[in-house]
């Protein structure tokens, strides 16, 4: 299937690009961007010629910051296309569920993609709690801003959510991994003093049946980076590593093993896109952003010293 990659940035070029060359379901026919490009693709740098000159490709995937991300993503659907949208799928709810009404309207798919969901040890860990009694869940989600978003402005701007762009990717496995939804009590947030959006976060959730379920984001960690889900449970305590990547059980290390035949997040994404396809589906799971959005809107503003790159 043709698909064009909209957004030639640093995850397109680290991640979309090669997953998509090395799938058997794609070939990367068109690309629209103002400054990148990709050898032996046609490049456009305006998204309306494309779809007006390139109507043989049926699927789109946006690889934009989420505030202009609406405004493409309506476009293609309504031009027929199908979407596929990278995390988070929008800048407010309200957009995401205005897409997804506009893609039942027009009988096209949309899919919003939650990569960290597609780590190696996910899967595992989902089926592990899926019978446990959950007693506590930590999230530690702290890694240096200056190293994986130098240069990103948009991130410090609204709608760019700051330390939640990757603090959302915890908080998609953690709606995963779950058998039970929870929502958020409250919120504190570090936001610096020349910035709009924080820069670390602590959340406190509520579990139906009482679990102590809280979240620790920095974004100013130095020295090593730290992405951990630690659960305990009454059958013992399951640590997610390295961002869904590697798994332990007390301590022993991968005591449970995936089956998940794909390697890599987003080649899973993007395998998943094609099965969506294949049966007209939508997939909208939105819970990850819900957290987001509530903990903007609870949160206690703590003012910090001021960020500069």
């Amino acid at each position: 299937m043709e698909i064009a990659l909209v957004g030639v940035g640093k995850i397109a070029i680290d991640q979309h690009i090669p997953s998509i060359s090395a799938s058997p379901d794609w070939e990367l026919s068109a690309t629209v961007s103002r400054h990148g490009s990709v050898d032996g693709v046609e490049a456009f740098t305006d998204f309306d010629e494309m779809l007006e000159k390139r109507r043989d490709i049926r699927v789109i995937s946006l690889c934009l910051p989420p505030v202009p991300r609406f405004d493409y993503a309506a476009k293609a659907i309504r031009a027929g296309r199908h979407v596929m949208l990278e995390k988070p799928p929008g800048a407010t709810l309200a957009e995401c569920h205005a897409l997804e009404a506009l893609a039942r309207e027009h009988r096209v798919s949309i899919y919003a993609t939650w990569h960290s969901r597609e780590a190696d040890k996910v899967a595992a860990a989902k089926a592990w709690l899926a019978d446990k009694t959950l007693r506590k869940l930590h999230v530690t989600w702290k890694e240096d801003v200056r190293r994986w978003h130098p240069g990103q402005e948009w991130i410090w701007e609204p709608g760019g959510m700051g330390v939640f762009d990757p603090g959302i990717n915890a908080l998609s496995i953690l709606t995963e991994i779950l058998p039970v939804n929870v929502h958020l009590k409250s919120a504190d947030l570090d936001v610096p003093e020349n910035r709009q959006t924080p820069i670390g976060a602590r959340l406190d959730f509520f579990h139906p049946n009482g679990a102590e379920v809280i979240a620790d984001f920095d974004w100013r960690q130095t020295g090593d980076q730290i992405w951990q889900i630690e659960a305990v449970t009454d059958e013992g305590t399951l640590t997610l590593l390295e961002g869904g990547a590697r798994i332990q059980i007390d301590g022993v290390e991968d005591a449970l093993v995936s089956d998940n035949p794909l390697a890599g997040e987003y080649p899973r994404l993007y395998a998943n896109m094609a099965k969506l396809l294949s049966t007209g589906g939508i997939d909208m799971d939105l819970r990850p952003m819900v957290h987001v959005s509530d903990a903007l809107a609870l949160g206690r503003r703590n003012a910090v010293e001021p960020f500069h790159e």
